[in-house]
């Protein structure tokens, strides 16, 4: 009994330290800010403004960006950020099952209509025979460059293709144009290569281009491709993801996007 008195005190003694210590490292605190991930670019731009406004409600943020599609989910799943910011629920959902991640949408954020961009032609009418147009090589935003493509004419997809559509989709194809299915984030680097290619805004913008000026044939701005805030499954009650969700979803973001963007970008809340 006497080797066990020490233990006893000291268990006794660390509910008195234990709440000041959880408090120190509450997510979104000055000791442990809130890591959220986006793609670089408008994604990225966007949180830096709701990092301004969560800073006005004691919520402080750590933006890390990215690349490309697939490091931010690997990044919240493993525990390296809490929280990312920048694909839709088709993408997220494929995610899910294609990688047995652990995560979902706890939010609304912003529409990037789907854009085709050339420099060699000004509409997909003057699509030559055997003309090249390259998409992106994920399974759901390659499907809706396709979807967009036929369209707008450029081919034929099996009746009620979505964003789930391959090239095998393809029915009729009568100029024998190529699909290259390229990694999204490069697409802006080979336009010159190519003589179309389907650009998701987030990587159009950065590389100069204009959705709303440039883009020879545009998702609607009604677009069901909504992007969203994604956290880990354990913790889509937290209390930092409300405040996080109520920062983004501000008139003041709506206004910031609306003078930045010039309408290629679109709120979805």
């Amino acid at each position: 009994m006497i080797r066990r008195r020490p233990l006893l005190l000291a268990a006794l003694a660390a509910p008195a330290i234990g709440p000041s210590l959880a408090h120190a490292q509450e997510i979104g605190s000055t000791a442990r800010p809130m890591r959220i991930g986006a793609t670089a670019g408008p994604h990225a731009q966007v949180l830096e403004k709701v990092k301004e406004i969560a800073a006005r409600d004691g919520l402080v943020l750590r933006i890390t960006e990215f690349q490309d599609y697939i490091q931010p989910n690997a990044a919240l799943a493993a525990g390296d950020l809490d929280a990312n910011s920048y694909q839709h629920q088709p993408f997220l959902d494929q995610q899910v099952k294609d990688r047995g991640l652990p995560l979902v949408a706890v939010g609304k954020t912003l529409i990037f209509p789907l854009g085709v961009y050339s420099r060699k032609i000004k509409s997909l009418a003057e699509l030559p025979q055997g003309g090249r147009i390259a998409i992106p090589n994920d399974p759901t935003n390659g499907g809706r460059a396709l979807v967009l493509l036929a369209s707008k004419g450029a081919f034929g997809l099996r009746q009620g293709s979505d964003f789930r559509a391959t090239i095998a989709d393809i029915t009729e194809n009568p100029r024998r144009l190529r699909i290259l299915e390229l990694e999204a984030a490069q697409l802006p680097r080979v336009l010159q290569e190519v003589d179309a290619a389907a650009i998701n805004t987030n990587f159009a913008v950065p590389a100069g281009l204009n959705p709303v000026k440039d883009a020879i044939a545009l998702e609607s701005a009604d677009s069901p491709y909504a992007n969203l805030i994604a956290v880990r499954r354990q913790d889509q009650a937290a209390p930092w993801v409300r405040r996080l969700v109520a920062a983004y979803q501000t008139q003041e973001v709506k206004d910031f996007v609306a003078t930045t963007f010039q309408g290629s970008v679109v709120p979805a809340f």
